[in-house]
């Protein structure tokens, strides 16, 4: 099983990332989780670009997450939403599809269990245009349980993709 992971910070030293790290240590053997790392290369959407044919950064984007069964995003909340990076991100993807109907799992690596869920609301009503089956949703706050908690949502992310493959 591929699992294609997305940190929406941009931040070398993000919290999110380290989730993300976290969650690829965590994964029992044959789940690989691979960190996809251009989220900054994107272009801002505009369907005008495609008419050049399409961009090298949006096909390395298009291709992980078809040749993915999974995506787990850890989202940082930017003034109450999800970061503009990660919108564009799914605006790149909406019309060629490569997220419809995929699992998705959605959180946020943060310092109190209260913030962050603006953030994540936000990314799921995003991903609702595409139809994404979500997994999860709840911040993951820092502290003596994070790494338990992120464990936790790799098994249902698992779970929830092998359910979905058995349909």
């Amino acid at each position: 099983m591929k699992i294609v992971a997305v940190c929406g910070s941009l931040q070398a030293t993000s919290k999110n990332l380290m989730l993300l790290v976290t969650a690829a240590r965590v994964s029992p053997p044959g789940v690989a989780v691979v960190l996809f790392d251009g989220l900054g290369d994107l272009p801002h959407f505009n369907p005008d670009i495609e008419a050049n044919g399409v961009p090298h950064s949006v096909l390395r984007w298009r291709q992980a997450l078809a040749e993915s069964d999974a995506v787990l995003i850890a989202c940082p909340e930017y003034g109450f939403s999800l970061p503009g990076v990660l919108k564009n991100a799914v605006d790149w993807v909406i019309g060629s599809g490569e997220l419809e109907k995929k699992v998705v799992a959605i959180t946020a690596a943060v310092p109190a269990s209260e913030r962050g869920r603006r953030g994540l609301q936000a990314l799921g009503d995003t991903l609702s245009a595409v139809r994404a089956s979500l997994v999860g949703g709840e911040p993951i706050p820092l502290g003596p349980d994070f790494e338990r908690r992120v464990t936790t949502l790799m098994h249902e992310l698992i779970e929830t993709v092998r359910r979905t493959e058995a349909i």
